[in-house]
């Protein structure tokens, strides 16, 4: 059966937390699956989680700052670190042939260039037909919403920050 393309997208919480349901889910039913996360340095409980299972997670390195706070050095480091990780979840995938990709954040990445965009569309349209992927993000780009096979808005309706209470461990992270 051939691989689709699941995009988890908006301003609500949910779109990682989805993104793992079903990297756990397959991962369950015996497939391959990767985890890559751009535009995130800072420990989850998640990450504990997978590693336990033996579900890889890419991370690149990062210098723990929001984009907009980023130096210009900053940002192509974390572009070349983003490109790294990119190509080991590339090679991955190749050599499974079938499974899950999750490309946790990739919509960000590629919104701000912290990733090579026209990489990422030949990727997406030459993976392996039997790969699954998965992008999340806040807002990802019409040509990526055009590749989608399943679109998901997660909207935020209410959310405790707004009152200020900050994120929690094990529940936001």
């Amino acid at each position: 059966m051939a691989g689709l393309l699941h995009i988890y997208c908006g301003d609500g919480k949910g779109k990682t937390t989805a993104a793992l349901g079903l990297a756990l889910r397959a991962h369950g039913a015996g497939k391959q699956v990767v985890v890559v996360q751009f535009l995130k340095s800072l420990p989850t409980g998640e990450l504990a989680s997978l590693k336990e299972l033996g579900i890889p997670v890419l991370r690149g390195n990062l210098c723990g700052k929001f984009f907009s706070r980023m130096t210009d050095d900053e940002k192509k480091q974390t572009l070349a670190s983003h490109q790294q990780i990119f190509h080991e979840a590339q090679q991955r995938c190749l050599q499974a042939g079938n499974g899950l990709l999750i490309l946790d954040e990739l919509s960000s990445a590629y919104r701000y260039g912290m990733i090579e965009q026209k990489e990422v569309l030949h990727f997406l349209d030459h993976r392996p037909q039997e790969l699954e992927v998965v992008i999340t993000g806040r807002d990802p780009a019409p040509e990526l919403l055009a590749r989608a096979d399943y679109i998901s808005e997660v909207v935020k309706k209410k959310h405790p920050y707004d009152l200020g209470i900050t994120a929690r461990e094990g529940i936001e992270y």
